[in-house]
C-alpha cells in the first residue's frame, strides 16, 4: 500500500483561482462498493469553478450540499490500487476512468488518490492515454445523456418533465452552439456518428478544428448572428446555454427542440407559439454508459481534444486558463 498521505487541491474558502490550495491529506479508504484509484489525470469542468465560486450561479434550492474544506473535481483516469471486498469487475492494476458521484460535489478528484464508486467507473480505453481519458467523462456523458440516451429516471432540478433525446439520423439537422468546448466538440461528433448534418457555432479560431471533427457548416459568432442565418433546424444543442439561449428558438422548425446544457430563461408562451420543445437533462455518473462510450473512444469514432494540461499543483493556472474562455476541447490536470 502507498504511504498514508497524499497531495490534494482543496478549497478552504470560496473565491477566484487563488483559493485553490495544495494540501497534504490522508489517503481515503475505499468503502463498500468502492475502489481506490491512483489518479494519473483529472478533467477540469465548469462545476469545479462553480464550486470554487460557492455555487452562486445556481438557484439556492438547486445547490448541492457540501462543507469546507472540500477537494473539487469529478473526472479521473488512473489505476485501481485497492478494491473493497464486495466489488466484482475491477482488480488491482486495472486502468479505469470515470465521472465520480455527480451531481453531488463529493467527487474529490483533484488528488493523487480517490475512493470511487465502482459503478461510476469503466475500463479506460487501451488506445488512449490517461490525459485524454480524463477529458472525457463529464463532457462526453453530458453530450450522450442529452443527445442519445438519458440512462436514468432521476428528475432534473431544472425542469419537471423527463428529458427525451431527439432521434438523430441522416435526415436530421443539428446546430451545436459552443461547438469547440468540452460538451460541444463531443456533441458534434456524436451527431455526426448518427449521420446528422451539423452546423457548428464557435469563434473563428476554431473553424479548422471543427471542420476536422466533421462540421458541415461553420458560423463564427464573432462575425455573424447564427439566429439570423439558420432556419428550420431540427435540434439545437446549446452547450453555452444560460440567459442568451432563447435567441436560438427562431432557428428551429415547428416541432424542433432546443437543448440548453446550462439552464436558461424561456417564455413558455413563446415556445408554445413556435411549436418547439425546450429540454435538458442533468448529467449523472454512469459507469455502464461510460463503458459503451469507451468503445467509441477506442475505435477513434469519438476523439477527445485537449486544450491544455497543467500539473495538479498548478490547478490555479488551469482555472485561470478556463476563465479566459475560448477553450478548444478539455483542460486536464496531470498527476505525476
Amino acid at each position: 500500500m502507498p504511504t498514508h498521505t497524499m497531495r490534494a487541491i482543496r478549497l478552504h474558502e470560496h473565491g477566484g483561482p487563488e483559493v485553490l490550495r495544495d494540501d497534504e491529506v490522508p489517503i481515503p479508504e475505499p468503502g463498500p462498493g468502492e475502489v481506490l484509484v491512483r489518479v494519473h489525470a483529472v478533467g477540469v469542468n465548469p462545476p469545479d469553478w462553480y464550486l470554487r465560486d460557492g455555487l452562486t450561479n445556481l438557484p439556492p434550492e438547486t445547490r448541492p450540499k457540501f462543507s469546507l474544506p472540500v477537494i473539487p473535481g469529478t473526472d479521473v483516469s488512473g489505476v485501481v490500487e485497492a478494491v473493497a471486498a464486495d466489488v466484482d469487475g475491477f482488480s488491482v492494476g486495472d486502468e479505469v476512468f470515470g465521472l465520480l458521484r455527480f451531481p453531488s460535489f463529493d467527487g474529490s478528484a483533484y488528488a493523487e488518490y480517490v475512493a470511487a464508486p465502482a459503478s461510476d467507473l469503466a475500463r479506460k480505453p487501451a488506445g488512449i492515454d490517461h490525459v485524454h481519458a480524463a477529458g472525457a467523462p463529464m463532457a462526453l456523458l453530458t453530450a450522450w445523456q442529452f443527445l442519445i440516451e438519458v440512462g436514468h429516471d432521476h428528475p432534473s432540478p431544472f425542469q419537471a418533465a423527463r428529458h427525451r433525446p431527439v432521434p438523430l439520423d441522416a435526415d436530421t439537422t443539428v446546430l451545436v452552439n459552443g461547438a469547440a468546448g468540452g460538451v460541444g466538440h463531443f456533441a458534434l461528433q456524436l451527431a455526426k456518428w448518427k449521420g446528422a448534418r451539423v452546423t457548428a457555432v464557435a469563434s473563428g479560431t476554431h473553424e479548422s478544428f471543427l471542420r476536422e471533427l466533421g462540421a458541415d457548416e461553420f458560423i463564427d459568432y464573432t462575425k455573424s448572428r447564427p439566429e439570423e442565418l439558420v432556419h428550420d433546424v431540427d435540434l439545437v444543442l446549446d452547450a453555452v446555454g444560460g440567459p442568451g439561449s432563447s435567441r436560438f428558438l427562431r432557428t428551429l422548425r415547428r416541432g424542433g427542440a432546443l437543448f440548453p446544457v446550462f439552464f436558461g430563461d424561456f417564455d413558455d408562451e413563446e415556445t408554445a407559439k413556435l411549436g418547439v420543445t425546450v429540454s435538458g437533462a442533468q448529467v449523472r455518473s454512469n459507469g455502464a454508459q461510460l463503458a459503451e462510450l469507451g468503445r467509441l473512444l477506442e475505435a477513434g469514432t469519438v476523439r477527445v481534444a485537449i486544450d491544455s494540461t497543467f500539473p495538479l499543483a498548478d490547478a490555479r493556472a488551469a482555472h485561470e486558463r478556463a476563465a479566459r474562455g475560448h477553450i478548444q476541447g478539455k483542460i486536464v490536470l496531470t498527476v505525476a
